[in-house]
């Protein structure tokens, strides 16, 4: 009897449940929160994100003309992080434009086709 009532109220609908959304360091709240999905349900994810956010700095201040062993030291890591950085990041840009623009082909040919018709 006493394990029957437990699973009842486990199964309250939200509204009478006292849930608080603190969100995280990224935003006040879930519901406000920048990203598709929550960083923290996906293994690795703040630290893949952050990891992202650096690499893209690193790029953008490297094509600034900064040199790798200055980016080195201002981002507390080896030389070889800086290059392989720059090279996963590359790859990842070039990846991202071809599929931009496979996309923009596929729109292009779909309004062509529509256009030609009668």
């Amino acid at each position: 009897m006493r394990s029957e009532q437990s699973e009842i109220e486990l199964d309250l609908p939200p509204e009478y449940c006292h849930y608080r959304d603190k969100g995280c360091e990224f935003a006040d709240s879930c519901l406000n929160c920048p990203f598709p999905s929550c960083i923290y349900e996906q293994p690795g994810g703040k630290q893949r994100w952050l990891k992202r956010q650096r690499n893209t700095e690193m790029a953008r201040l490297f094509a600034k003309g900064k040199k790798i062993k200055e980016l080195a030291q201002k981002f507390g890591v080896s030389q070889r992080t800086v290059q392989r950085a720059l090279k996963n990041y590359s790859i990842s840009q070039k990846s991202r434009l071809l599929k931009q623009s496979k996309e923009g082909e596929n729109e292009r040919s779909f309004h062509l086709n529509t256009i030609s018709q009668p």
